[in-house]
């Protein structure tokens, strides 16, 4: 895996996305109920920045036509978006956010 460092894991408040870009790829990283996720920023539907968005339930919700992606797998759970979007692994280490970009969670269904 060729994780990156993101972000520092202060530098996140709970339920709000903050926009990183690694390795070309734009990353919504967003701590929530407990845990890091990183999911792509860009929604599936209307490319437009998901780090923008509400973040509820383990959800990160497109603000311009109210999709909601799971953070844990990238799947829409309402229309209109239908096809999910890339999350990421991610690994904290001594108070850093460390990303893989290459290494997508996300199993298209």
């Amino acid at each position: 895996m060729a994780f990156e460092r993101a972000c520092d894991l202060s530098e996140l408040e709970e339920d709000t996305p903050k926009r990183v870009e690694l390795d070309g790829t734009p990353v919504s990283v967003v701590q929530t109920e407990g845990e890091v996720f990183a999911i792509h920023d860009i929604c599936s539907h209307a490319n437009v920045s998901l780090s923008e968005g509400e973040v509820e339930d383990c959800q990160i919700e497109c603000w311009l036509h109210g999709s909601a992606f799971d953070l844990r797998t990238g799947k829409p759970s309402g229309l209109p978006a239908t096809r999910p979007v890339p999350v990421y692994p991610v690994k904290i280490e001594g108070g850093s956010v460390l990303v893989d970009v290459r290494a997508s969670l996300t199993q298209e269904s």
